[in-house]
């Protein structure tokens, strides 16, 4: 986690925000439930991620347009995506 958003992440209105997101899509991992597998989601993911510049922007941080339930295992695979597409360009 990023200094600038350790703020976020450890407040209730995160904390609500995240546990009413999960309930929403009822706990389980959205990658993994479009390819037909059933597995808890552990982490709430930000599509658009948490920047210096985006870190104070409700839309960014608690739009549930904005979030998405991801397993363990699917939150790692993105972030080796991520990597590799920056490490490309």
């Amino acid at each position: 986690m990023k200094s600038f958003a350790k703020h976020i992440y450890s407040s209730q209105r995160w904390k609500k925000c995240r546990a009413a997101y999960l309930k929403s899509v009822g706990g389980l991992c959205e990658r993994c439930l479009k390819r037909g597998i059933y597995r808890p989601a552990e982490i709430v993911h930000h599509k658009i991620f948490l920047s210096e510049e985006t870190v104070n922007d409700p839309e960014v941080v608690y739009a549930f347009k904005n979030l998405e339930a991801v397993c363990r295992q699917c939150h790692e695979m993105m972030k080796a995506n991520e990597i590799r597409n920056l490490t490309a360009e």
